[in-house]
């Protein structure tokens, strides 16, 4: 029976949303043949609740990522639920590689590409997906809004470079506005992207590999009671989600073909989402998480129920996956 270490926590405010995912993971892994342990990565200490103690911790020591006072446990495999950094940005990747770790999800260098808006923008522009006009601002540079403005326009969103759930992300009507949207986003990272307001209709597509293959979800359409689909909306009931999204079959085509070659562009690996904005019935990419959310309110599951596959079966393949790619 192999061990699965289920990470769960976080550095930034997505910890919340990274508890609710880790306790679906261990919830759902089997246990005829994983014994799954809850490791919690704060900031301020990494710990696992003991199973059998109630609320005891263990303190893991990071040198080689097993537990303080339990050396005969190791584990055969890190199941990867931490949204935002230090799981989604590469971070714990490239740590996990170190140790030679089977870990789920991408490797850490397309983790870090993928968390990064600039980068992930610049290199699917290269292939030809469609990307709405941005303008790009790190922190204590001297900015001109006129010159911004000139290139995106109004409205527009302002939003932090490396960040996800929509955090520090303003939506701007009027130039006098942008100098404060601005500043809300250097709080949650020191590089900040400004982009055109497309519009149209924002759907969701979850993409993963499975047995081998790489499979598009069912496509969800987002309608937020807000004025776009931020934190609030996510996670608070502030959006309705229709999934399958009412769709021209070509427009649907369109973005699953478009889902299922920005997944291979970027060279991902394990489960992702991504978001689109339909313009004149052709899909615009907006951004993709490789740590998608997996909690009751999450899309991703959702999409998974619709097409009867079940998430047991793809953490199982998860599993697998990561570690036959690390004993390659």
């Amino acid at each position: 029976m192999k061990k699965i270490a289920v990470l769960m926590g976080g550095y930034s405010k997505e910890s919340i949303i990274s508890l609710k995912s880790g306790k679906v993971v261990y919830e759902n892994l089997c246990r005829k043949e994983f014994d799954p342990y809850k490791i919690y990565l704060l900031k301020d200490k990494w710990f696992m609740k003991d199973k059998d103690e109630g609320n005891k911790e263990y303190s893991i020591n990071k040198q080689d990522f097993t537990i303080l006072g339990m050396k005969h446990l190791k584990f055969d495999c890190v199941f990867n639920a931490i949204h935002g950094t230090p799981g989604e940005d590469g971070v714990l990747q490239a740590y996990f590689e170190l140790l030679r770790i089977p870990y789920t999800g991408c490797n850490f260098h397309h983790a870090n590409l993928t968390f990064n808006k600039k980068y992930c923008l610049t290199l699917l522009k290269h292939f030809g997906i469609k990307i709405a006009e941005s303008f790009f601002l790190n922190k204590n540079q001297i900015f001109c809004s006129k010159k911004i403005l000139n290139k995106v326009g109004l409205p527009c969103f302002v939003k932090p470079n490396r960040s996800g759930s929509s955090l520090g992300i303003s939506k701007v009507y009027e130039k006098k506005d942008l100098f404060d949207a601005v500043q809300k986003a250097f709080i949650e990272d020191e590089e900040i992207i400004i982009e055109s307001f497309l519009e149209g209709k924002e759907v969701s597509v979850g993409v993963f590999s499975f047995k081998n293959e790489v499979i598009v979800l069912p496509i969800t359409e987002i309608i937020s009671q807000n004025d776009f689909f931020d934190f609030e909306s996510k996670y608070s009931g502030k959006s309705k989600e229709i999934t399958p999204a009412k769709l021209l079959p070509n427009i649907e085509n369109k973005i699953r073909k478009t889902a299922k070659k920005v997944y291979k562009y970027l060279n991902l690996s394990g489960i992702s989402r991504a978001e689109y904005i339909i313009v004149n019935e052709e899909p615009f990419f907006l951004e993709i998480n490789t740590v998608p959310g997996l909690s009751e309110e999450s899309i991703f599951p959702k999409q998974l129920k619709i097409v009867g596959i079940s998430l047991s079966d793809v953490f199982k393949n998860s599993i697998y996956t990561s570690i036959e790619k690390m004993n390659k």
